[in-house]
């Protein structure tokens, strides 16, 4: 699938802001599944200067600044992907995985049999195994600013993770139960533990829930922010959180890597969701944030256009 995404983010302001430093998190990643192929980045005003880098999680970030008495800023993110088909994670998950699928021959890990990976063996191995690769994703096990540890989220996991039951189709399990999307229920500064206490919330609340659950456990989880495709194909349902950015977790399982689940739209991201930064949770990914010199209040207005092109 090959799709054009414009992400448009206009910030009003009611007294002129004199200067401004910026962070965006909006340039898609390049991974297994997906490649960028272009993303230009269009600032008004015209910033004083601006550059790229890639911070500790390997996400671009486009920085810039703007110099000169401003009433509106606008950014204008348009990129090009081409997404693939995630026919390895969904035929994992399904027990279907007898044989690496076809398309897949260069994949950075091996099969055996981790779709019957036990959750108990998965976790030893994260928490024994001494190969870089491990020592890595260790990280991953820790609280973060947004995700602290709460007995409520193991009590809440534990369930879904009975004995012996294989890592993956116990995290789908959990996957299901995250709760009702409710668009207006919550903010992004909102605890998690309000979320655990009203059930409700946007896809970002079911990211955290879904990543503090598992991390309660023991197992390294990440937020990964995104895209859903605007327009379904014929003869599907719109997905929730279209027209606007996305957010669901991934798992990491020894002997496979990475595996993703969005909590929100109780599925595994497929060919539809477009990847843009992965992080600990949303703070690290933030898609546009920055420190304003000025007065006066704001209004923000966001818009995504996420269509697949031929």
């Amino acid at each position: 699938m090959n799709y054009k995404i414009i992400h448009k983010t206009e910030y009003s302001y009611t007294y002129p802001v004199n200067l401004c430093y910026n962070e965006a998190r909006l340039t898609p990643r390049h991974h297994i599944y997906q490649q960028c192929n272009d993303s230009q980045f269009v600032v008004q005003p015209e910033p004083k200067e601006c550059r790229e880098r890639r911070d500790f999680f390997g996400n671009t970030v486009y920085y810039f600044t703007i110099q000169q008495p401003h009433n509106q800023l606008i950014v204008t993110v348009t990129s090009r992907v081409e997404v693939k088909d995630r026919e390895l994670q969904l035929n994992f998950v399904d027990g279907k995985a007898s044989r690496q699928p076809s398309g897949c021959r260069d994949l950075p890990f091996t099969f055996n049999s981790a779709e019957h990976l036990s959750w108990e063996a998965a976790h030893q191995a994260l928490h024994t195994d001494s190969s870089p690769e491990i020592r890595e994703m260790r990280q991953y096990l820790l609280n973060s600013p947004m995700i602290p540890a709460m007995p409520e989220l193991h009590a809440y996991a534990e369930k879904s993770f009975t004995t012996r039951r294989p890592l993956l189709e116990a995290v789908k399990d959990l996957s299901t139960r995250l709760y009702t999307y409710d668009p207006d229920f919550t903010t992004v500064a909102t605890p998690l533990g309000d979320v655990i206490k009203h059930r409700r919330g946007v896809c970002q609340d079911f990211a955290h829930l879904g990543i503090g659950c598992l991390r309660a456990l023991g197992f390294a989880a990440r937020y990964v922010s995104g895209y859903i495709q605007t327009e379904p194909p014929p003869g599907k349902e719109p997905l929730s959180g279209a027209d606007a950015s996305h957010a669901w977790f991934s798992v990491y399982l020894p002997q496979l890597g990475w595996v993703d689940f969005d909590p929100t739209n109780n599925q595994m991201p497929t060919d539809r969701h477009i990847t843009v930064a992965w992080g600990r949770d949303y703070a690290d990914v933030t898609p546009l944030k920055g420190v304003v010199f000025g007065s006066g209040t704001h209004r923000l207005s966001v818009s995504v256009d996420c269509k697949r092109v031929f």
